[in-house]
């Protein structure tokens, strides 16, 4: 309350830091808003930390790695760019940091850092030469759906096969697990517990049924309770373990590209979408977009060095904006909460794989629906799509989806006679990406 006082008491402050209009803007909806907005995106430090440490990473120090990266980036969020968007280490990145680079590549966990700082780099050069918006053009409106479906697809299939709900089998690949028991089952629990908190439109529906199907766990077995409170733990294992050893290989610069990507329609997708949405385009632009990107480029060039996945702007941060949230105050209440569970990690590291899977499967769920803007009658689209779609959890690659649904799109549109869609800079990129299955 004494900090409701003091803001109020400041609004000269409030509104050269944060952007905040005492005309337009309250400050208790704004306080209520970032609240709102770290309770709906809060799941990540429970779910990114599960996910890199597949790459034999310390659980740990990813989440106290993944909380810091995701506080600066939200503040430098606020006071340069007074957005409120927040941002945190991405859903689909972490799965290709982990499960692409790592394990379907075969490289360490610090080249996997490596990469993405590099990207956060480049990022940061193509911000500050306005080539974001040249990058993302080369990709087609197809494939960019493409894309975020099959990194869909992806997600659901590591929750299932974390979780147990597919294992493996000699004779089909893959089968059902047993699912009337252990971690199986109570994935199962935790997915209906998840839905029926988001179909109620319960604030933070993830984030609670994380917990409740945490609780759950206890009298099963599968949870063991580490407390509550306790100072973060330190970031050593992965601070600052860059390994440059590979800099200039094809693997790195599939990785690199891959991320930069990735990020950007992310990142992009999420602006547009969000501030379309609340209201916040001035002449079909976002307001101070350049500061936004660079606090997205910033925050992931300092989560390679921090050591965790790449940065992004959460579509999460749209429950803020829908409760009012339109400064920077938003976003910097969100920062100030993910800095308070900083001292939470008991609890969240607490959590078992199946609690975290179930919202990995519906976190799948929900990012398959722009599948319904391929235009599917239309083959020249619609197989590249697919390709891309279906080749990301098959082949358990997030870059093999995006190179060969690129590489096809480009060859059955130049054997169809459909050209004109090509652009030179296309024709490039598709000769590049056939180097990464010759050398």
């Amino acid at each position: 309350m004494s900090i409701y006082i003091f803001l109020i008491r400041n609004m000269k402050l409030l509104t050269t830091l944060f952007g905040f209009d005492p005309k337009k803007h309250s400050v208790k909806t704004e306080l209520f808003a970032g609240i709102t907005t770290f309770l709906t995106m809060a799941y990540i430090l429970a779910v990114n930390p599960e996910i890199l440490s597949a790459t034999g990473m310390d659980k740990e120090a990813v989440f106290t790695s993944t909380a810091l990266a995701a506080i600066l980036a939200t503040v430098i969020m606020a006071l340069w760019a007074k957005l409120p968007f927040a941002q945190a280490s991405g859903m689909g990145l972490n799965a290709f940091f982990a499960y692409t680079i790592c394990l379907n590549m075969g490289y360490s966990w610090q080249f996997a850092l490596t990469a993405v700082f590099l990207e956060g780099i480049i990022f940061i050069l193509l911000t500050v030469s306005n080539l974001r918006t040249l990058i993302v053009d080369l990709i087609p409106e197809s494939l960019k759906y493409a894309t975020t479906v099959g990194i869909g697809l992806f997600i659901a299939f590591i929750g299932l096969q974390n979780s147990g709900i597919v294992v493996g089998n000699p004779a089909t690949m893959l089968s059902l697990g047993h699912i009337t028991s252990g971690a199986p089952l109570l994935a199962i629990i935790g997915m209906v517990i998840t839905l029926m908190f988001m179909v109620h439109k319960v604030r933070g529906g993830l984030l609670w049924g994380i917990l409740l199907t945490t609780l759950i766990g206890i009298p099963m077995g599968l949870t063991t309770f580490h407390g509550l409170f306790n100072l973060p733990p330190s970031i050593a294992p992965v601070f600052f373990k860059l390994d440059f050893t590979h800099l200039w290989s094809v693997d790195m610069l599939i990785a690199v590209c891959t991320l930069l990507f990735m990020d950007l329609f992310d990142t992009i997708g999420t602006f547009i979408g969000v501030a379309t949405k609340a209201g916040m385009m001035e002449n079909g632009k976002l307001p101070r977009a350049k500061q936004a990107f660079m606090s997205d480029a910033i925050g992931t060039t300092a989560a390679g060095l921090l050591g965790t996945s790449t940065i992004v702007t959460f579509l999460e941060s749209a429950a803020g904006v829908n409760e009012g949230g339109r400064t920077g105050l938003t976003s910097f209440t969100t920062a100030v909460c993910m800095a308070l569970a900083l001292f939470l990690s008991p609890l969240f590291l607490s959590i078992p794989a199946a609690a975290t899977s179930a919202v990995l499967i519906i976190v799948g769920m929900m990012m398959v629906a722009p599948v319904a803007k391929i235009p599917l009658d239309d083959y020249t689209e619609a197989l590249p799509a697919f390709l891309c779609m279906i080749l990301m959890p098959l082949a358990y690659s997030i870059a093999d989806g995006i190179i060969i649904g690129f590489i096809s799109y480009v060859v059955i549109n130049l054997l169809c006679g459909q050209h004109k869609k090509i652009t030179i800079p296309m024709y490039v990129m598709a000769i590049l990406f056939c180097f990464k299955f010759l050398l």
